[in-house]
Order: structure tokens, then sequence, then C-alpha cells
């Protein structure tokens, strides 16, 4: 039984989901592994930015962008709301960013912020 949910609070760039393909056929994570994209309290600017293969737990929403399964915990929702995740692989920069509308500010490195 499917509980995914046709809209999701958030965006993958084709970048961004073209490494997590990559990373989940590297890593040969099963299907029983999602995408887990969230928040916590920590880094510098108050909260970090969660983004990882993870089991459904409880309290988590189903999500499918462009074919991967996304677990997100419902109250993470409104943190999130609008951010697009890219993935950079430049000379200046490599790895995940990002786009937050909702921080009000962000650190340096670009993985914590605040609300």
């Amino acid at each position: 039984m499917s509980t995914a949910v046709e809209t999701a609070p958030v965006t993958l760039t084709e970048g961004a989901v073209k490494e997590l393909y990559k990373l989940r056929d590297q890593q040969e994570i099963s299907d029983d592994f999602g995408l887990r994209i969230g928040v916590e309290g920590g880094g510098c600017s108050g909260m970090s930015y969660i983004l990882g293969f993870d089991q459904k737990k409880d309290g988590d929403t189903e999500y499918m962008i462009e074919g991967l399964r996304v677990f997100m915990h419902k109250a993470h929702g409104m943190y999130l709301l609008g951010m697009q995740i890219d993935f950079q692989d430049g000379l200046n920069a490599r790895g995940f960013t990002f786009n937050n509308p909702n921080a009000a500010s962000t650190c340096g490195c670009g993985t914590s912020f605040s609300v």
C-alpha cells in the first residue's frame, strides 16, 4: 500500500537527481530505503539540513520525486516548503546545495540556516 503524496514540498534539480541515483547505485542501497530530507537543531545558524538514505519512520510522509522515494517528517515541511536541492560539481564548489526561501539567514557553508 503506497502512501506517496502527489506534490512534494521540495524539488530536486537534474544535477541532484543524477548524483543521488549515482550514490544509491554505488552504495548498493536497497529498495527499502529512500532519500530522507529534513532538518535538525545545530549548525552555526541554528538548524542543519538532513540529506541521506534511510528507512521510513513513524511520522514520515513519503513522496516520489523523479522516481526517487523521498521521506520527510511531517513537522519539517514548514521549514523546507519551496526548497530546491541542487548538486554542484565545479572548480569552486562540489556537493549538494540548498536554496531555501524560508531561511532568514544561512551560514557560509550553506548547510545550516535560521528562520
